[in-house]
């Protein structure tokens, strides 16, 4: 088993990684918000969800964060009247993204905290460790 600081840098280091895939999922959702289909009543983009899990890591003996699953809404798409479009069917209705913008920026400020939470422990865990080597220097 690794001494406490070492096993908190690596609880913290899986958090940061986790947290960096949900931002890109979240961003995916973001940037494909208005993505329809190509062709008449094609789907357009399925939003993306993700799952965490924790995971024991043997060599550290602690529980570490990890994505169990990328996977997608099964929201209904929302429909909008638009018989110009490309993608619209024969009655000129066009199946827009099952991505709503609010939930995304929640999300993203949710990930943006948790991460900044998982970068405050990094930081003084190695600020910790700093002063413990100035103590043994002594």
């Amino acid at each position: 088993m690794l001494d406490p600081l070492s096993a908190s840098l690596t609880v913290a280091s899986s958090g940061l990684e986790a947290q960096s895939t949900r931002m890109r999922i979240v961003s995916e959702n973001l940037a494909n918000a208005s993505s329809t289909g190509r062709t008449a009543g094609a789907d357009p983009y399925q939003r993306k969800t993700i799952t965490f899990d924790a995971a024991m890591d043997r060599a550290s003996g602690t529980q570490l964060a990890k994505v169990k699953e990328i996977g997608v809404d099964t929201t209904p798409y929302r429909v909008e009247y638009d018989p110009g479009h490309p993608a619209a069917d024969k009655a000129g209705y066009v199946k827009m993204p099952n991505v709503n913008m609010m939930i995304e920026m929640a999300d993203m400020r949710e990930v943006n905290r948790s991460y900044e939470a998982n970068l405050q422990v990094v930081k003084q865990v190695r600020s910790m460790l700093g002063m413990t080597i100035d103590l043994l220097r002594s």
